[in-house]
């Protein structure tokens, strides 16, 4: 009874705000990793014609740019990383057949993958949902992707940046005979490459030939954005 009861007080209280105070609260329900709060925002934003690329930049991606400052300053940690980026995911899914016909500029596009031998994807995933609130266009090839699919991708969608994440010792060279595979194509002067995952070194990256290394998903999200504001 007290919950319908404050639900009401909320719904209420929503129907009262501005365009700006929806979306300010907004953000700051997904950095405070309220699910159903920032769903009933993202719906009441939706239901006042708040467009939904606004609600997109002023509120999914400015509440992951705290959440990358928070992770950054340890206030926040790989588990709170993942649910922000549920939370940004779902609310996105949401605004999908608000997004049709509307002019959604995307700042980049970037294919990932998960190296051929290796099946962790929890980096990669949180990597991909991080850089879709940022903006980027992303193609997500998955786990236990071969240097050829990567090529192929490359080829087939002409993206700015290749990620490449490896968490086995024994897969790391997948990433180099990758890089080898872009250049043999004639394709590696065209993308910049990142790579990360935990046996990935900076040392290392420079030495296979990578433009990057992402010690994290939040650094990778900065080293992209940077590349893609430096080419416009």
């Amino acid at each position: 009874m007290r919950k319908l009861y404050l639900d009401k007080v909320r719904a209420l209280v929503m129907r009262g705000m501005s365009e700006a105070d929806l979306l300010s609260r907004l953000r700051d329900s997904i950095v405070n990793l309220d699910f159903d709060g920032s769903k009933n925002l993202a719906q009441e934003a939706i239901s006042k014609g708040v467009p939904a690329n606004e609600i997109i930049s002023k509120g999914i991606s400015a509440a992951m740019e705290e959440v990358g400052r928070k992770f950054e300053a340890s206030e926040y940690f790989l588990s709170e990383l993942i649910v922000a980026g549920e939370i940004s995911k779902e609310i996105t899914q949401m605004l999908q057949p608000y997004l049709k016909g509307a002019e959604v500029k995307k700042i980049g596009k970037v294919v990932i993958g998960t190296v051929k031998g290796d099946l962790h994807d929890i980096g990669k995933n949180i990597l991909g949902m991080m850089l879709e609130s940022a903006g980027f266009e992303v193609i997500d090839l998955g786990s236990d992707v071969s240097a050829e699919a990567f090529v192929e991708a490359v080829e087939k969608n002409k993206p700015d940046i290749v990620g490449m994440s490896a968490l086995l010792t024994v897969t790391m060279v997948e990433m180099e005979s990758t890089i080898n595979a872009l250049k043999k194509a004639g394709l590696r002067d065209k993308v910049k490459v990142i790579v990360g995952g935990a046996p990935i070194t900076e040392d290392y990256a420079k030495r296979i030939g990578a433009d990057a290394y992402g010690k994290d998903a939040v650094m990778g999200v900065e080293i992209c954005k940077g590349w893609v504001k430096g080419r416009s």
